[in-house]
């Protein structure tokens, strides 16, 4: 490793040298949030207060036995070799290229068109609180229950809160965009005080929480499980059991902490492989929400396409 002890988070003293060992372990979690996903680098030569690199090709120099996938992006006519995370090598391999942050896509590099998870963001606005977004994901998992799919929550290592569902790779990503919004709404419906699905920013209460179905268009991407965010208490974006959600705060999880909780209970994802959910009864929510005319996610996705992902 080359600069082991240059300073990436000066308020706790963390140095390159921290990071990969921290990634060292939680390996286990880390590449299965990963494996076999076009995966997206947050990259910080000079630590968190430097400028913040956005990579989506692989660096140059990469050794011949780092994994990629290509990808294409039809808006601009190019193509990009992602990342493509098979085994713990190539997580530190990335994170010896400054890497903190890591932000897979939501398919697999078998038909990167075809998602195989629907990612449900829960994004609190600027006034709003944790104890709201604590009430917003107890109404999804009522949801979920309903529809007999099983979610697995995670901290976003900020103020929010993502939960994961497998899905069979059997639909693109406009239906489970659509999905998702069908989702969102059915969740808004029966937490209006506290949930909103308009997608302008300036549009929408600040105390509430936004349902971010949009996260599941084609190449938006989220924190992985188990990525640490670049922010000066260096936490984690960390997988919860569902009864923790109300004894938690967002901070609990950090560089610092995350180590020992996963020496002590494993990943707590590491079932979701195993129960696929179909994404039809969603599909025909979405068709019955677009009968009344309500917006559909083809125009909020025009809309997407004028600013940035949240990441």
């Amino acid at each position: 490793m080359s600069s082991p002890d240059r300073t990436y988070f000066p308020d706790l003293g963390l140095t390159k040298r921290d990071v990969l060992g921290y990634y060292l372990a939680v390996g286990e979690g880390i590449v299965r949030a990963l494996r076999e996903r076009p995966c997206m680098l947050h990259r910080y030569p000079k630590g968190i207060e430097g400028d913040k690199v956005h990579q989506k090709r692989l660096p140059s120099g990469a050794p011949d036995w780092v994994e990629t996938v290509r990808v294409h992006f039809p808006r601009f006519g190019r193509t990009a070799d992602e990342l493509c995370v098979t085994e713990l090598a190539h997580v530190a391999w990335a994170v010896q290229m400054s890497t903190i942050e890591f932000h897979p896509w939501n398919s697999r590099r078998a038909d990167v068109e075809t998602p195989d998870e629907w990612r449900i963001d829960l994004d609190p606005g600027d006034d709003c609180d944790w104890t709201r977004v604590q009430r917003v994901a107890h109404v999804s998992r009522e949801v979920l229950d309903e529809l007999g799919a099983i979610g697995y929550p995670k901290t976003s290592g900020g103020r929010g809160l993502h939960v994961y569902v497998r899905l069979r790779p059997e639909h693109g990503f406009t239906d489970v965009r659509r999905a998702a919004l069908a989702f969102a709404r059915e969740v808004e419906r029966r937490a209006p005080q506290d949930v909103t699905t308009t997608w302008w920013r300036k549009d929408r209460d600040p105390a509430a929480v936004f349902v971010d179905y949009n996260q599941n268009a084609r190449d938006h991407t989220i924190a992985a499980a188990y990525s640490i965010r670049g922010n000066p208490r260096a936490t984690v974006s960390a997988p919860l059991t569902w009864d923790e959600i109300d004894e938690c705060e967002p901070d609990d999880f950090t560089v610092l902490t995350m180590p020992a909780r996963f020496a002590e209970l494993g990943d707590l994802h590491a079932a979701i492989d195993d129960t696929p959910y179909d994404l039809r009864p969603l599909v025909e929510w979405a068709e019955r929400d677009d009968a009344p005319g309500l917006p559909t996610p083809e125009k909020a996705d025009g809309m997407a396409a004028q600013v940035p992902p949240g990441q």
